[in-house]
């Protein structure tokens, strides 16, 4: 039965590659314009380029955070130093149009910072160890304003921490690990439609091998699932079935990571075990997270770190059915440890540690079919509160929409579009109304009451 289905899983991927798929090698980084990124996805600014960090390179070799043009133009925006080196996570666009991180050093025990689109940085809090240190993860705007965020180590029991943070950077801790409810958190929290965060441990837990959690704003932990042979440290996301989707670097019938899907309560399923093909030819290893693509499959990557190969891009259905779309031969990057965007045209969007022109990581897009959509700055809001909504070709645009109530809203530029969520709405997709067509977001809208 795996024979046959290893063959199915083949030819399908083949015949996929050969219908309208296109890889680009956008870019690749030559250290002074930065050079391996790491746990970084790449974000789409209000601008229509993408936004993301590297870990070293720059005028100091302490990282960098860049500019990305859908034709490959590569742009430095800071360069990192001695006081705040080493980015490892990505940035998150906020609602005030900055960009928000964290550093790994930096001060006493790594930083936060805001990022202004013009490349100004503030640093807005370091941390002491006694409230967190090493932050390898992002941060994330919840729909309350303030930002949400891990870090690896320090804290009461120095095994991490969750905190929130506000805009101007006071920083309040929500919950330490203590290694029995989970430890050292690599990946970026996920806010779920109930409001509530979630998120997951690489060691820790009964297993000491990663846990999944829940927490709200107020700080109320709940330890979900306990991993056997997992490590997880990709960012979860909640699917349109209100599931949640991730990923493990380690288990699985082959001990080479897998894709699961888990309820909110906790109720956890493997959906899919890599190295289950001849020669790993399916991958193995996904240090990054999944996102739920318009047609409503899941995407990432694999590193390839376990089989020393190249890595993959696959696609995943919700059922588990998986197809390698794109596997990384060094000449055009090898080993993404981070995750896809799929950029508002309908293209995928990622980055590799290494390989390249000079071996330093490249940037890429892939093309496999889906087209061009609308996004949102953030998922959610309250009737009243302004937001954004990302995509390109907005100039003249005559309509809005959320669920079918109209939205009153203002063209800001070709690529962005600021509006007000309306009396009446409810939970729904966003129809923007342009010139040369009708955008849809590429998920429902989470009206808060």
């Amino acid at each position: 039965m795996r024979a046959a289905l290893a063959t199915l899983l083949i030819v399908v991927g083949t015949a996929s590659g050969s219908r309208a798929q296109t890889f680009t090698t956008l870019a690749s980084f030559d250290q002074s314009d930065g050079a391996k990124p790491l746990y970084m996805s790449l974000i789409q600014g209000t601008d229509g380029n993408f936004y993301g960090t590297t870990l070293d390179g720059g005028d100091h070799n302490d990282g960098t955070v860049f500019q990305l043009t859908r034709g490959g133009a590569l742009t430095v925006l800071h360069s990192f130093d001695s006081s705040d080196p080493f980015p490892y996570s990505g940035l998150d666009l906020a609602s005030d149009g900055n960009f928000y991180a964290t550093t790994y050093s930096g001060g006493t025990a790594g930083t936060t910072f805001k990022l202004s689109p013009a490349g100004i940085l503030t640093t807005l809090h370091n941390f002491d160890i006694g409230d967190g240190a090493s932050p390898l993860a992002g941060l994330v705007q919840g729909i309350d304003g303030n930002f949400y965020g891990t870090t690896q180590n320090g804290g009461a029991y120095s095994d991490g921490t969750i905190f929130r943070m506000t805009p101007t950077g006071s920083i309040t801790t929500l919950h330490s690990f203590s290694g029995a409810d989970g430890a050292f958190p690599y990946a970026t929290l996920t806010q779920g439609i109930d409001g509530n965060f979630y998120g997951t441990t690489l060691i820790g837990g009964v297993n000491d091998q990663g846990t999944v959690f829940r927490i709200s704003r107020g700080g109320t932990f709940t330890t979900l699932y306990s991993f056997i042979g997992g490590y997880p440290s990709g960012a979860m996301v909640q699917g349109i079935d209100e599931l949640f989707y991730g990923t493990t670097q380690n288990g699985g019938t082959q001990a080479s990571g897998t894709i699961f899907r888990m309820s909110a309560q906790g109720d956890l399923v493997t959906l899919y075990s890599f190295c289950s093909l001849s020669d790993c030819a399916d991958g193995d290893t996904p240090f990054g997270g999944l996102i739920e693509a318009t047609d409503l499959n899941f995407y990432g990557m694999t590193s390839g770190l376990r089989s020393q190969a190249g890595g993959t891009v696959f696609k995943i259905t919700p059922r588990g059915e998986l197809i390698t779309l794109h596997t990384f031969d060094g000449d055009d990057g090898y080993q993404p440890y981070g995750g896809l965007l799929q950029g508002t045209d309908g293209k995928f969007y990622g980055a590799t540690q290494y390989g390249g022109a000079f071996d330093y990581g490249t940037l890429f897009s892939l093309a496999v079919g889906p087209g061009p959509f609308v996004a949102f700055v953030r998922p959610a809001g309250k009737v009243g509160q302004k937001g954004g909504i990302l995509g390109q070709g907005f100039t003249g645009t005559t309509a809005v929409s959320l669920n079918g109530t109209p939205v009153s809203f203002t063209v800001v530029a070709d690529t962005f579009i600021r509006a007000t969520v309306p009396t009446g709405a409810t939970t729904g997709y966003i129809t923007v109304t342009t010139p040369t067509g009708t955008l849809t977001s590429n998920k429902p809208f989470v009206v808060i009451r």
